[in-house]
């Protein structure tokens, strides 16, 4: 979903920010709280003296827990935006944190896990990948880590490990 689009189904609030950071960050309304209506999801940033940067920032955690939160039916092959991040040749993918693939790669991953079950390895095979490659991916982002084990939990699975 476009950004307008999701702004539209969100109330934005703006308020002062508190802690360190003198005057100018008590007297200002730079702090940004996003509500998600129909999902009932908040977020809140308030990091930056800046409003714009802390409504992007806000805007990128929503973007987050809804694909941490909410789950899809999951689609017949590999979606598009993820089929781009998978390197072929070695069944790998390869998308960081920083990537603008990254949230719908956790979305689209969390959502065949839940389809299979939670189940790595079905889900794995599913996208075109290593089952360790995926087991990587979901364990490498404490919040994506959290949700994979609770699909896994809710399935009467282990929970996954991570490698230190």
């Amino acid at each position: 979903m476009d950004e307008a689009g999701l702004m539209a189904e969100c109330e934005l609030d703006t308020l002062r920010a508190s802690g360190p950071g003198g005057q100018k960050r008590n007297k200002t309304e730079s702090a940004v709280r996003i509500r998600h209506l129909p999902s009932g999801i908040i977020v809140i940033a308030n990091e930056s003296r800046s409003q714009h940067d802390n409504r992007d920032v806000a805007l990128r955690r929503l973007r987050k827990a809804l694909a941490l939160k909410l789950r899809e039916p999951a689609q017949t092959g590999v979606p598009d935006e993820i089929a781009a991040a998978i390197d072929d040749k070695k069944k790998r993918l390869k998308v960081g944190q920083k990537d603008a693939r990254y949230i719908p790669a956790i979305a689209v991953a969390l959502d065949l896990l839940a389809a299979h079950g939670g189940r790595v390895s079905d889900a794995a095979k599913q996208l075109g990948l290593t089952t360790g490659n995926l087991s990587s991916f979901l364990t490498a982002d404490d919040d994506l880590f959290v949700e994979a084990n609770l699909i896994r939990t809710q399935n009467g699975l282990g929970p996954l490990r991570k490698r230190e």
